[in-house]
């Protein structure tokens, strides 16, 4: 069986793929029945909302913003409802998505009461000539463009408060803990992107990482490649994680799966960079490295077939 990181691709024929965070790894022997199912579900329901989308003639906008709505419904995500806590015990959502037809794009940071942090930055691209709306601007703006606000209550979880009370401890905090994100390809070979998070436990308020970034956290360009990251932002924005891998391919010749590897594992991690992506080419190859231990992630194929992998020692193909 060869390693979860690997230059060789992780998946054919993919129209959708989905991740839920990286971090430290579920262990076959140490993850109990009920919590295995409960990322396998979540990632399954995600992916089967985008292939409604896509069966339904739906874009691969529509896709990835149906699959990540999904996942920021899901209190087992840090995104949306589950997210973490900020220093000051608040909720600082970010999020962006990016067609690569045009290479238009939307993206929010900061916001604190968007229910839907994906669907506010898809209001962005298409309805401003702006990229980025942060704090309580584009919570105002979000509302006006008929997202009904939501109180801070909405995001809290006993489990994130208790990570909140560690990390404050000093206690290391485990677990998968990054964000979440889709990748698409429709029947018009458009690729999508879209990356959420409610950022890092303990953050300090006001800060952003790679999420929401155009070109580090989220990219996409038809005719290369759709990438969403996740893991610690600051060596991702450095690094300019996405849009490299794209570059990688367009400009270098490099096919997905050796232009994500060379990105996650090798670049980033000189830059304090420990994650995993998702990156989709215009034929449906997937790859999936990550350098941390583990990253929950999935897809479905084009005949609807839907895997999720949350333990690293899962096949690759």
């Amino acid at each position: 069986m060869r390693p979860a990181s690997t230059r060789l691709p992780r998946a054919r024929d993919v129209v959708l793929a989905v991740h839920g965070g990286a971090g430290t790894a579920l262990r076959r022997g140490t993850t109990d029945a009920r919590t295995e199912q409960a990322y396998r579900t979540g990632l399954a329901a995600a992916l089967q909302a985008g292939y409604e989308a896509l069966s339904g003639g739906g874009s691969s906008v529509d896709a990835v913003e149906a699959a990540v709505r999904v996942l920021e419904d899901d209190e087992l995500f840090n995104a949306g409802c589950g997210s973490v806590f900020t220093e000051d015990a608040a909720h600082e959502l970010d999020a962006s998505v990016m067609r690569g037809t045009d290479l238009a794009a939307g993206a929010v940071a900061g916001v604190r009461h968007v229910r839907n942090p994906v669907s506010a930055a898809r209001l962005v691209m298409e309805r401003t000539g702006h990229v980025m709306l942060a704090g309580r601007g584009a919570d105002a703006f979000a509302e006006r463009n008929g997202l009904a606000p939501v109180p801070q209550d909405h995001f809290r979880t006993q489990r994130r408060r208790d990570e909140l009370m560690k990390a404050r401890a000093g206690a290391a905090e485990h677990g998968i803990t990054g964000t979440v994100g889709a990748v698409a390809l429709d029947g018009a070979r458009g690729l999508a992107a879209a990356t959420s998070t409610g950022g890092m436990t303990g953050k300090q308020a006001g800060r952003v990482g790679d999420s929401p970034v155009i070109g580090a956290g989220t990219y996409a360009h038809d005719g290369t490649a759709a990438v969403s990251a996740t893991g610690k932002g600051e060596g991702f924005l450095r690094g300019a994680a996405a849009v490299t891998v794209v570059h990688l391919m367009e400009f270098g010749g490099r096919d997905v799966a050796s232009a994500a590897y060379e990105v996650v594992m090798e670049r980033l991690p000189r830059l304090g960079g420990t994650g995993g992506i998702i990156a989709l080419d215009a034929r449906g190859v997937l790859a999936a490295p990550y350098s941390s231990q583990g990253m929950v992630h999935g897809h479905v194929t084009r005949d609807g077939t839907v895997v999720t992998r949350v333990f690293p020692d899962e096949s690759p193909m």
